[in-house]
């Protein structure tokens, strides 16, 4: 599926399509002129409670599953959001969700978790924006039996 993964300051790649930034805060000290994302969408990266509980802002840092649960849970709330993005994967344009420069892992971070929440939503999606075809069976012809 064309959504891929990367950090905001991983230099731009004609294959990237829509990049998108899923973080709740813009990087700071950059000029709007070097911006490297399309569109800016705080709404899908982590509130600034469960970004501050990660990191440790708080007291002890959360652990990942953790994090990971509550992500998810915050995510429900934004359906439409996630389900515009999955509708523009249905129909073939490829998205890349950027995220933090200091993200090192891409499979601990919250754009490899919006990913899958995309996905689940594409087959759901991509059914509804098709439009209804009624199919008719053609009528079955009956074979004679032979006689000897």
């Amino acid at each position: 599926m064309p959504i891929r993964t990367r950090r905001w300051n991983d230099p731009a790649e004609p294959r990237d399509g829509l990049r998108v930034l899923i973080c709740r805060y813009r990087p700071r000290g950059l000029p709007k002129a070097d911006e490297t994302w399309d569109e800016w969408r705080k709404q899908l990266g982590p509130s600034p409670e469960l970004h501050a509980d990660f990191y440790g802002k708080r007291g002890p840092p959360i652990s990942w599953d953790r994090y990971r649960k509550r992500y998810l849970a915050e995510m429900a709330r934004q359906g439409d959001s996630i389900g515009e993005l999955a509708d523009r994967v249905a129909r073939g344009e490829t998205i890349t969700l950027l995220c933090s420069s200091a993200c090192t892992d891409p499979e601990r971070c919250h754009r490899a978790l919006l990913r899958g929440l995309i996905e689940t939503h594409i087959p759901r999606h991509a059914a509804r924006s098709e439009p209804f075809i009624e199919r008719h069976r053609s009528p079955v012809r009956k074979r004679r039996a032979r006689v000897p």
